[in-house]
């Protein structure tokens, strides 16, 4: 997975740096840059990963399941 996509923004005179800077931040989460740093921070062992791949497949079944007892008792 080794994209070589650099984040570029051009700093705009009329939007000045607040701007610029929030829009450089979406782009950042929008390519998933941050999120990609924070899983290469620390190694962790496959079998490690796919047990918190699986509670992580499960907790979502049990939130969507829950959401639909909900909205049918509306």
């Amino acid at each position: 997975m080794a994209t070589n996509s650099s984040v570029v923004v051009p700093v705009d005179e009329r939007l000045g740096m607040e701007k610029t800077l929030r829009k450089f931040k979406r782009l950042c989460e929008s390519y998933g840059i941050v999120r990609e740093y924070r899983k290469r921070q620390d190694y962790k062992k496959p079998s490690v990963q796919k047990k918190e791949k699986i509670e992580a497949a499960v907790k979502r079944k049990v939130k969507s399941e829950i959401r639909s007892v909900r909205s049918y008792r509306d």
